[in-house]
């Protein structure tokens, strides 16, 4: 049995869809207990035919590690989410449960090591935390996720134009289906080939907002145009969506330029043995999701 814990979301749906497809036994774990990949979620076309792995759904929260004790018989591997508070102790019930394996979601930034911005602080800590716990690990640490196109949605509906910030960062974005794939590769490891890696994810090209913009409109039959949203205009939309620090964090990071994430890297095609998904495949995938 695998656990994947943030099933619902945009990465673990994918995760267990590739587990699924891979023939595996899977056990999600979410707050909402939601419908995840392979059992109906909007994320259904990447869809496999003719999966034969099993799902069932515990619900619980990772901020409260005895919460997980119920979801851990006969589990392991997990797919563990990071920045949840009280890391050590929910390591340590995965440990006690008899669980032999972490692979855990991080990000490009974790690698900055940096202290002063609150998403790099969470992600170093996090894998820190895994690191300490004894248990054998891999990360997987993408850079931006081709779904954040999806926040796009909402303008598409209203009209031609999106506005966006940070309009002039150029991102080598991947597709979560991608990150999916590397995770169950990494969780199902049979001779330890991931064990103690750290698995850096991009997609095939590296593309400015404005081109990711074009190639969705074009996938929609829309002449869809990027409007560049003006820093100070983004950071007060952004601030009453988040709190100040996640703001500050993002800003630190496409602004003044902390990380860059631009570059294409080669591994998932290293240990998937096929180029990942472009943009275009993904918002083919995800047209349903946006008004013609």
């Amino acid at each position: 049995m695998i656990l994947v814990t943030g099933a619902t979301g945009h990465v673990g749906s994918e995760v267990v869809r590739a587990l699924v497809g891979a023939g595996e036994r899977v056990r999600t774990f979410s707050r909402s207990g939601g419908r995840t990949a392979g059992t109906g979620t909007e994320h259904a076309g990447h869809s496999d035919p003719g999966t034969t792995g099993t799902v069932e759904t515990v619900l619980g929260d990772l901020n409260d590690p005895a919460s997980l004790a119920p979801a851990l018989s006969g589990v392991r591997a997990v797919f563990l989410m990071p920045g949840y508070d009280r890391m050590g102790e929910t390591l340590g019930v995965l440990r006690r449960a008899g669980v032999e394996r972490v692979v855990m979601l991080s990000g490009s930034s974790a690698g900055s090591g940096n202290p002063g911005n609150v998403v790099s602080a969470y992600m170093v800590a996090s894998e820190a935390a895994v690191r300490d716990s004894g248990l054998s690990w891999t990360f997987l640490r993408p850079v931006a996720f081709m779904s954040n196109a999806l926040d796009w949605r909402e303008q598409v509906a209203a009209g031609d134009t999106v506005r966006v910030p940070f309009a002039g960062v150029r991102v080598a974005v991947v597709d979560p289906y991608d990150i999916g794939v590397c995770a169950a590769l990494a969780l199902t490891d049979e001779d330890g080939t991931h064990d103690g890696r750290v698995h850096a994810l991009s997609g095939p090209e590296s593309l400015l907002p404005a081109e990711r913009v074009r190639i969705l409109g074009e996938v929609l039959g829309r002449e869809l145009r990027l409007v560049a949203e003006p820093d100070a205009e983004a950071r007060a939309r952004m601030s009453a969506l988040m709190p100040t620090e996640y703001v500050d964090a993002f800003f630190d990071f496409y602004v003044r330029g902390s990380i860059d994430e631009s570059a294409v890297l080669p591994t998932v095609r290293e240990l998937t043995g096929r180029p990942p998904r472009t943009f275009r495949e993904w918002a083919r995938a995800n047209a349903a999701s946006f008004p013609p």
